[in-house]
């Protein structure tokens, strides 16, 4: 099992050198000097300039972190660096880099992982060590965050995600070249997700021969293949840099020229990093150990893929048929391949027919021998279209006679198909076979077909997904089937929602271009199927139909639920894409009214709710509303601004002392989620609050009273909101009219304090209370006495259990 030598260097007061400064820390016990001066170069380390001063554990983790990875005849060293922002001379400049060296590369005896699975690795450390020796450690190494499932995920949430193919060939070549590729982005983490990302597509063994730097603030001095950097560094790379260091800024979306792309490079990125580990595994069984280049593995790997039930491209296919006379290492394993290739791509020609052939007679498959020998295109013909089990699939007719013999065939079948489905295998047979039937009986067919269709009520999945096949691939039938969609709702009227139902779903936005009315019914019903898009659908009709408001009826066709509404985030969308000069239909007010007073569940509702009230209090919009509405959105703005603009508590709490507080949903949840946190946040005037109180109502009252409670609880020293708020409560007016459950958490809040507050914070409380309550002053006085009188005899009993001989130890 592979060991690992530690080193740790940063700036310290003791080390190696036996003097301060930057130097070994420590080191495992058989590190060599030569490793010292590799690690030395390795481990510089420049914080970007707006992070130099960093110097709070904040601060200090927003720095970039740099993972750096050497492998080398030498052996192989990876280091983790961390700016440490001060030195013990309280200088910036600081870092701290734990490095491990072993000899040889990352092999599967060192755990299986590649060196850019240690990112984020729980074995790094950034604390100087208190010995000068460390030990070493073993494989395997704890890994970190990073997985081909991690990386997946980060790349699914990524926009750029495209560049992937073009980042992997880049780095194919920066290894056959030994060239750099720079990675610019706003953090080191997502530059170790993209390092992962070509580390895990890369053959196995290119990737343990990639070097690299998660970040480096001048990667013009570096020459590692990959090399990462945030924005604010300086890539200046000088006149000969561009055809040394190719450059990816995914901050700021800008990229390499296109350049081509090898079909290795566009292989690897469809079988995606979240799969590539398992075809990797299966490709050694293909290979024969002399692959250099992506031309080389290519085809070792389309052969895996397709053993793995991976679907290739064309170009794939011929790939591996083409490498197949030459690929005698793989024995028996060579008609396996043919297999493979032979069952899942129809469409191949003679030649490669003929080569699969060969390939199966020398893997000692005869049957495959005979079967691609023995194909007749009439029997598979016939097989197809009636879909029978394992029908073969066509196959171009490239010969002008066969073809001619090919279309006729397959004319005379049409013509005596007498099931719907017969008719559409046949026209995705001759799109395989790549005939060219006529246009006129091409497209007569297809219409007839489409008319069928949409009469049928019956059909089964396969015919579905025959069809959808024939739509997308077939431009006479997709134009076909929209004119019969047209002449169905020309012909008949409440044909709305055809659109939603088979096979008229299948057509695209873009086959109804030129047929508004088409349009307009195909956004009805993909309304109905992607309720998130309804708003944006309801303006595309509105803009075809030359409307700046909808009305009514447009309204309910969108919004079918039984009780319609717009939630929140829909009606403030709404809003602001309304004309607000222009006045809006009656119903659009009346759609308004219903969002604007609608039950508000939680936070994120009311903070829906809010955006949308801002929205409709804008000038000329207000008009659309009814009169009781506007009030609604002007008296909750005012709330909402009373709630931010507030100085004392009590004021605050007297702006809600109106009906519409509690008539309206808004209002309500304003006053159910931020007014108590907001009144205990402001100073109270505690004269005018043990009056006022009484007015608050029960359910504010008794959310207040056990929320000021709760906070006075604490026994730290008193700050002077809370103190102002429980003076005024716990001095509250006799006379004020409280139910019996309110005393009662006044009389708790009384008696909380006597116990839990400081003697210092009981003294404060007796003066603020004394105009108003003489008894409970004289009360807390002595509570505050005698909390100080126990702390004094504690300190005279345990003075006495000291022994004259030791007096720093207690008696036993």
């Amino acid at each position: 099992m592979r060991s690992f030598q530690q080193l740790y260097y940063t700036s310290c007061e003791q080390g190696l050198s036996g003097s301060s400064g930057f130097q070994f820390n420590a080191v495992s016990d058989q590190v060599s000097a030569e490793t010292r001066h590799r690690v030395e170069g390795l481990a510089g380390y420049e914080p970007p300039r707006s992070l130099i001063e960093s110097d709070t554990p904040e601060t200090l983790a927003r720095c970039p972190v740099n993972l750096c990875h050497s492998p080398g005849g030498q052996g192989t060293t990876t280091l983790c660096v961390r700016y440490a922002g001060r030195d013990s001379a309280r200088r910036f400049g600081n870092y701290f880099a734990h490095a491990l060296h072993t000899d040889g590369e990352f092999t599967p005896d060192s755990g299986g992982l590649l060196a850019v699975e240690l990112w984020n690795s729980p074995l790094w450390t950034a604390r100087v060590a208190d010995s000068t020796e460390l030990p070493e450690l073993s494989a395997p190494l704890p890994r970190g965050p990073l997985s081909p499932r991690a990386v997946r995920d980060f790349l699914r949430d990524r926009p750029d995600a495209g560049q992937l193919p073009a980042l992997l060939a880049a780095v194919f070549t920066a290894l056959a070249d030994d060239g750099s590729v720079v990675v610019i982005d706003d953090t080191t983490d997502r530059i170790a997700h993209w390092f992962a990302a070509v580390s895990y597509l890369l053959p196995p063994p290119l990737a343990r021969t990639l070097s690299f730097a998660t970040y480096l603030l001048r990667p013009a001095r570096s020459r590692l293949h990959l090399i990462g950097t945030v924005p604010e560094a300086h890539p200046d790379f000088g006149p000969d840099g561009e055809e040394t260091y190719t450059v990816f800024d995914f901050s700021a979306g800008r990229f390499p020229d296109p350049a081509p792309v090898h079909d290795l490079v566009r292989l690897l990125t469809r079988i995606g990093v979240g799969s590539v580990r398992s075809v990797w595994s299966w490709t050694a069984e293909y290979a024969d150990g002399r692959e250099r280049d992506p031309g080389d593995w290519h085809a070792p790997v389309a052969a895996a893929a397709a053993a793995g039930g991976i679907e290739l491209t064309g170009t794939d296919v011929r790939a591996v048929i083409d490498w197949l006379p030459g690929a005698g290492h793989l024995g028996t394993r060579r008609a396996a391949v043919a297999a493979d290739v032979h069952h899942r791509h129809r469409d191949l020609d003679d030649g490669q027919l003929a080569t699969l052939s060969a390939a199966a007679e020398a893997g000692g498959d005869s049957a495959l021998h005979q079967e691609l020998e023995g194909r007749l295109h009439r029997s598979r013909i016939r097989a197809y279209a009636t879909g029978a089990e394992n029908a073969a699939g066509p196959v171009p007719i490239t010969h002008p006679a066969e073809r001619e013999r090919a279309t006729a065939l397959w004319q005379r079948l049409l013509d005596e198909a007498t099931t719907t489905r017969v008719r559409v295998r046949l026209l995705l047979w001759a799109l395989g076979a790549r005939l060219t039937p006529p246009p006129e009986p091409l497209a007569a067919q297809s219409l007839d077909l489409a008319r069928t269709l949409l009469g049928s009520s019956a059909a089964g999945p396969e015919l579905r997904a025959e069809t959808a096949q024939l739509v997308h691939t077939l431009p006479e039938f997709r134009a076909a089937l929209a004119t019969a969609v047209h002449e169905v709702l020309a012909r008949r009227n409440g044909q709305e929602q055809l659109f939603a139902q088979f096979p008229a779903s299948l057509l695209r936005e873009s086959d109804l271009g030129e047929r508004p009315r088409l349009l307009e019914h195909y956004w009805r019903a993909q309304a109905e199927r992607e309720p998130a898009r309804t708003v944006e659908l309801l303006f595309r009709i509105l803009a075809v139909r030359g409307l700046a408001s909808p009305d009514g009826e447009l309204l309910r066709a969108l919004w079918r639920q039984a009780s319609p509404a717009w939630t929140h985030e829909e009606a403030t969308e709404i809003a602001s894409r309304l004309p607000p000069e222009q006045q809006a239909d009656d119903a659009v007010g009346e759609w308004f009214d219903r969002a604007v007073k609608q039950e508000i569940h939680d936070e994120e509702d009311l903070r829906s709710c809010l955006l949308l009230y801002e929205a409709l209090a804008a000038p000329g919009r207000s008009a659309w509303l009814r009169p009781v509405t506007r009030e609604c959105v002007a008296t909750t703005l005012g709330l909402d601004r009373a709630l931010q603009e507030a100085t004392e508590a009590t004021v605050l709490a007297r702006a809600f002392r109106i009906p519409q507080a509690d008539a309206w949903a808004a209002p309500r949840a304003l006053k159910r989620h931020r007014l108590i946190p907001a009144l205990l946040a402001l100073p109270a005037d505690h004269a005018r609050l043990r009056r006022d109180i009484g007015e608050f109502g029960f359910t504010l009252t008794d959310g207040y009273l056990r929320a000021l409670r709760e906070a006075a609880a604490d026994t730290a020293p008193v700050g002077e909101v809370l103190f102002s708020h429980v003076t005024g409560v716990v001095a509250m007016d006799s006379r004020c009219p409280l139910p019996q459950a309110h005393y009662e958490l006044i009389t708790a809040l009384r008696r909380d304090i006597a116990d839990r507050w400081r003697p210092d914070d009981l003294n404060r409380l007796a003066g603020a209370v004394r105009p108003y309550d003489t008894a409970l002053a004289d009360a807390y006085l002595k509570c505050a006495e005698r909390r100080l009188g126990a702390g004094k005899k504690l300190v005279r009993r345990i003075t006495r259990r000291r022994t004259p001989d030791d007096p720093g130890r207690e008696e036993r």
